[in-house]
Order: structure tokens, then sequence, then C-alpha cells
């Protein structure tokens, strides 16, 4: 007779608990799907930041107050604050402009000390430091013309 031969059932074992150990440890490392939901969703605030100015922009434009250096808007019923026709980088202005920014119990907060701070707005995640990068920061120039927001990458949340 022919003898078969094969694994014994402890060498299955102890290769699927190699393989179970291998996937815990490595696959958080490959799979980094919450940093990149994070800046998926920074992506999305900067989408909005960047309609809201434009929507905002032909609104100051047909009212003619898009060449005025500072102007509150009455386009809605608590204003919008307006440098050059664009929502200007405060509460009052991209933070009314966009729908979700100005309130309390949203998703989305001012981080305050971040270092980007100087130079426009700086919005993230409720409960983010002033040290992170996984931010936006919508700022309007000095004179006329379109404001800059950017938003992080993946590898930056």
């Amino acid at each position: 007779m022919k003898k078969q031969g094969g694994f014994t059932l402890i060498e299955l074992v102890v290769v699927i608990v190699i393989l179970g150990i291998l996937a815990v440890t490595a696959a958080p490392k490959f799979l980094n799907l919450q940093s990149d939901a994070r800046a998926s969703s920074l992506q999305g605030l900067k989408g909005a930041m960047a309609g809201a100015a434009g929507i905002t922009y032909g609104k100051a434009a047909i009212d003619g107050v898009e060449t005025i250096p500072s102007v509150t808007a009455v386009s809605r019923a608590n204003g919008i604050e307006l440098t050059y026709g664009y929502p200007a980088a405060t509460t009052t202005g991209i933070g009314n402009a966009v729908d979700g920014l100005s309130s309390t119990d949203g998703d989305w907060e001012v981080v305050s000390g971040h270092a980007s701070a100087a130079t426009g707005i700086v919005y993230s995640f409720v409960g983010t430091d002033n040290t992170s990068n996984c931010v936006v920061v919508y700022s309007t120039n000095a004179s006329a013309g379109a404001p800059t927001i950017t938003s992080p990458t993946a590898d930056d949340c």
C-alpha cells in the first residue's frame, strides 16, 4: 500500500495562527483607512468652501460690491462679511457662507493658535489640537482675487 503524505492538523493550526498574527500586526500599516477618510472629509470641506466662495462672489457682483475691500452682505439672515466680493477669512465670513461651519454642534471647528492662523482661518474636526496638519486653511487676498484654500493629503492626517 502507498502511504499518503499530507499535513497534520497541528501543522495546519500553526500556519493559521502565524497568518493571523501577521494579519493583525501588518494590516493596519497597509490599510490606513482612518487617515484617508479624514483627508477626504477635509477635501469635501475645501470643495464646500470653494463653492460657497464662488456663489457669494456672484451675488456680490450682482449687488455691485465686489470691488469693496470690506463689506457685510445681507444675503442671509446673519450676513456674510466680504473681502472684495469673497467671504472674509473669519467666522462671520466663510463661517456664515458655508452651512455647518457656524454651528456649535457641527463636525468642524476653528483651530485657534494654529501656525496657519496668521494667514487665514483654520478649520478641522472638533477636538483637533493646534499643531495638527489635518486642517483646511481659508485665506483671502489683500487685493481683489479668489481666496486660497489649502487642504491636507492622507499623509498629513
